[in-house]
């Protein structure tokens, strides 16, 4: 039982979160080209995580996981178009319960953005006409993140939105964002529908149209507003006795990669790396693996999130950007900081930093996600800097995941976990770097399409230990075993190797009991009759 503090002895707990962010595209993370030199002060000071992993490398599932403590299979927002239960517990509603003032500034993403429509309608012919649970709510209840209704007029959202009471919402990526944003954009006196997207672009890059200069300044973009906002709550939260808690959500570094102004530029594509896998053979990958590698060269879909296999030039001049964007954050966040200073609350805030999932880019020749479980595509940052710990500065290697961060939030404010809650505290990590919460971290990937050619809809889990990484496909015999001591760029699939038959069975069993321990606990009984 968690020893729950006096109200006005709990720390402000401010939480940052990027989209789609790499752990290695950061200096702190081991970049030797992107510069962040704030989130490395603040890694400096407060606790790295190094093998830090997401439940699901996909947006809105490892989202409702970082929010509910629970695995996407346990919350049901499985996928990007299935939002998160409304009346969902979250670590907010507990925070806000216990008194915290909650707010929450960005892209929040719980509910359907309204993007993907064409998709969706191909992807419902691999379902059943009805689904096996009836709608809880009426129509429209998850469509208080619809960017097509933020753009038409106010969208009032209610005075309990996943537990946040203040909400000020940026919706969608790059420069093409809505929401509470895009209202700000028009009280400065721009038209949206003439200065957002390609076709407003002030230059295109041709061989990939996911990047392009846009003509926004930097006042003017997603970042800086997010920025803006974030130290407006803090300056006035600060005033008041009771404890906050505040969420800062950017858009970027998501593609399409558009950084503004002074970042776009900021890096050229002839100096970034290539990754050591790029060259990947994939001479005993999976078959949809082996597809996308023997289509290089080619144009990439059309389709925003379609993974692909990009050529030299795409991957470096998307890094360039996508490190400019990164650079972009880190003013921000660094103004963030400042902000807690100024406040005089610096001494008393928690401050984490994250990334809802990662991405390929370009390790094993490959780009975006879906269907590759790949370890750095779902490693993620983390970082803790609590100024109330004499252990800190310090570096954590054990393993930990997104999954961990809502009970380590809890704790953090001296409360207890509720029901069916999967993760574990990391404050024991905190108080001593060298302990240990895990041996393994479980993966889940659900998808609506066939991305790896089983011929049904995606079903994936994957274990990850500190020696292994081992990932089943539904639908299909053939699995992925990689022996990462002796190979630890993922480049020998050992899944048909006899000498490794061994090593499969124990993995597979553990995969068993993660999946078990995984199961939904939530509901309490009201009866034993």
């Amino acid at each position: 039982m968690t020893t729950e503090p006096a109200a006005g002895s709990r720390p402000n707990i401010v939480l940052i979160v990027t989209d789609q962010h790499r752990s290695d595209h950061a200096g702190f993370g081991g970049n030797r080209i992107v510069r962040t030199p704030r989130l490395d002060r603040l890694a400096g000071a407060g606790t790295r995580f190094t093998s830090a992993y997401a439940a699901n490398p996909v947006c809105m599932p490892n989202r409702a996981t970082i929010l509910t403590g629970r695995m996407p299979s346990a919350h049901g927002t499985r996928f990007n178009g299935i939002s998160l239960d409304r009346d969902a517990n979250t670590f907010v509603r507990e925070l806000r319960r216990a008194g915290y003032r909650t707010g929450l500034v960005g892209k929040a993403h719980f509910q359907n953005m309204g993007h993907g429509a064409g998709a969706l309608e191909v992807a419902r012919r691999a379902w059943p006409v009805r689904a096996a649970v009836a709608p809880r709510y009426e129509d429209g209840w998850d469509l208080l993140e619809n960017d097509e209704r933020h753009r038409e007029s106010d969208v009032e959202l209610p005075d309990d939105f996943y537990g946040f009471g203040h909400v000020e919402l940026a919706i969608g990526h790059g420069d093409v964002v809505s929401g509470h944003y895009l209202r700000w954009l028009v009280a400065h006196g721009l038209d949206p529908t003439a200065v957002q997207g390609p076709q407003n672009s002030a230059e295109r890059y041709a061989p990939w149209w996911q990047v392009w200069r846009p003509t926004l300044p930097e006042e003017l973009y997603p970042t800086h507003w997010v920025g803006e906002r974030a130290m407006a709550f803090i300056g006035e939260a600060a005033r008041s006795a009771a404890p906050f808690f505040l969420q800062v959500s950017f858009p970027d570094p998501h593609h399409p990669f558009t950084p503004p102004g002074r970042y776009h530029d900021m890096y050229d594509p002839a100096d970034t790396e290539l990754p050591p896998t790029f060259a990947d053979d994939h001479a005993t990958s999976m078959p949809h693996l082996q597809a996308l590698r023997a289509r290089r060269g080619e144009q990439p879909p059309r389709h925003p999130a379609q993974p692909f296999a990009p050529t030299e030039e795409i991957l470096r001049t998307a890094t360039a950007k996508e490190y400019g964007s990164i650079t972009c954050i880190d003013g921000a966040i660094g103004a963030i900081l400042d902000a807690l200073e100024a406040a005089a609350v610096a001494d008393r805030t928690v401050v984490i930093f994250t990334s809802d999932h990662a991405e390929m880019f370009g390790d094993h020749g490959l780009m975006l996600k879906g269907a590759m479980h790949y370890r750095p595509a779902l490693r993620v940052p983390l970082l803790v800097r609590d100024p109330r710990r004499p252990s800190q500065p310090a570096v954590v290697d054990s393993l930990v995941g997104s999954i961990d961060l809502a009970q380590t939030l809890l704790a953090l404010a001296g409360l207890d976990a509720y029901a069916g809650m999967q993760g574990h505290s990391l404050l024991p990590m905190l108080d001593d770097p060298s302990l240990s919460v895990r041996n393994a971290i479980l993966v889940e990937e659900d998808e609506p399409f066939d991305l790896a050619r089983t011929g049904s809809p995606l079903r994936m889990r994957t274990l990850i230990t500190r020696l292994a990484r081992l990932t089943l496909y539904a639908g299909t015999e053939r699995g992925e075993l990689f022996d990462v001591v002796d190979d630890p760029d993922e480049l020998c699939n050992r899944w048909s190797d006899a000498g490794a038959r061994a090593l499969r069975g124990e993995l597979c069993e553990r995969l068993a009991s993660a999946m078990m321990a995984a199961d939904d606990a939530g509901m309490l009984p009201s009866s034993f009759a």
